[in-house]
């Protein structure tokens, strides 16, 4: 194994405190050439698809990722922004939120964006806190609810990538948030000021991403993470069993997957006579495809061919003052007992650090593919 090369050592500054904030990953454009490099690098994950290899790896380079970029290529650009895609736009912004909050508590400690899959990668996350010195990484994957296929996989790649390091940084992990409390508040803040300005619906759908129920039997947390997650909202939110429920979208494949099914469970309620339904989604702590398009767009046109009158879509978590103020709480305990000087460094975001990895080793690639 050829081991990456050490940032320069300094004798001028103290070690420091890094926080590496994690999400899902997205393609580097809306077409269909980007869309299959994110999906075969995405889908080819063994945590993600649960499916033996030589039984997978035929159907996802000889069907899948011949039939599904052109469609979600449309699908992103029905979304995308002038900064690129809604889930990095609002990353880069959490990022940099977190990074003022810390730095108004008077902790110095460098914040870096990295995604699981895509670009900025984990590797240059990493490498963004070791050229700033620091030599503790706090990871903090943006998955309130935990899951092998996505938390589980943000600690793989970070293993992988320390594996190939020399001086390895001390780690921690932030396993799940799908009860704390600022999380809790920061959403009920959210959607209590969504009632305020435009009125409430007479139900409100918290839809979750979706997962295999064979991942349930075999002992993951998830479901019954984001039933609590659900009832510690409602709870806050003073709601009946009756105003609120759970579902599950983004479902892939023929397997079963956790239900009820967000889709469906829309058009049941507009046939049964639910005209107004507000939904929002508590697993996603920053807007994206997923909840934009799928949910906005496809979710509300299903309830209003069905006979709804209004699906009204909650924003996300995104960079909300409560949120960054919850996400910096989160990420103070879970450093607790580190030393966070504070320096007048800037948030350094890990795109950059692809750059200072490829200038250091021409034959290590900068970013994950």
């Amino acid at each position: 194994m050829r081991f990456l090369p050490e940032p320069s050592p300094s004798s001028h500054h103290p070690t420091r405190t890094g926080l590496l904030l994690v999400n899902l990953g997205t393609p580097d454009a809306p077409t269909a050439s980007a869309v299959r490099r994110y999906l075969a690098e995405f889908l080819s994950d063994p945590r993600v698809v649960e499916i033996p290899r030589l039984v997978w790896l035929p159907i996802l380079y000889g069907l899948v990722l011949t039939l599904r970029p052109r469609d979600a290529a449309a699908r992103y650009a029905s979304v995308w922004t002038s900064e690129g895609s809604p889930l990095l736009a609002w990353s880069r912004r959490q990022a940099e939120g977190l990074s003022r909050e810390l730095s108004d508590r008077g902790l110095g400690v460098e914040v870096a964006l990295a995604m699981r899959y895509g670009n900025p990668s984990l590797e240059a996350g990493i490498a963004a806190l070791r050229e700033n010195g620091c030599e503790r990484i706090l990871v903090l994957p943006l998955y309130p609810q935990y899951a092998a296929s996505t938390t589980a996989a943000v600690s793989d790649a970070v293993g992988a990538c320390l594996a190939r390091l020399r001086n390895v940084p001390e780690i921690r992990y932030v396993r799940d948030f799908h009860a704390d409390p600022g999380y809790i508040e920061a959403m009920a803040v959210r959607i209590l000021d969504f009632w305020r300005d435009k009125g409430r619906g007479r139900k409100l759908v918290l839809s979750f991403h979706g997962l295999p129920k064979r991942s349930i039997a075999l002992g993951d947390p998830y479901h019954q993470q984001c039933l609590e997650t659900g009832r510690l909202l409602a709870e806050r939110l003073s709601l009946y069993a009756e105003q609120v429920e759970v579902t599950f979208q983004s479902r892939f494949g023929a397997a079963e997957w956790l239900q009820p099914y967000t889709e469906p469970r829309l058009k049941e309620l507009a046939k049964s006579g639910v005209s107004d339904v507000d939904v929002f989604c508590p697993g996603f702590v920053a807007d994206c495809i997923e909840t934009l398009e799928e949910i906005a767009v496809q979710g509300k046109e299903a309830f209003l061919l069905a006979g709804g009158r209004q699906l009204r879509y909650i924003d996300a978590l995104n960079d909300s003052a409560a949120w960054m103020k919850a996400l910096a709480n989160l990420a103070e305990r879970h450093m607790q007992g580190w030393i966070t000087r504070p320096v007048a460094r800037q948030p350094a975001d890990a795109a950059h650090a692809a750059v200072l990895l490829q200038r250091k080793n021409d034959t290590t690639p900068a970013t994950d593919q």
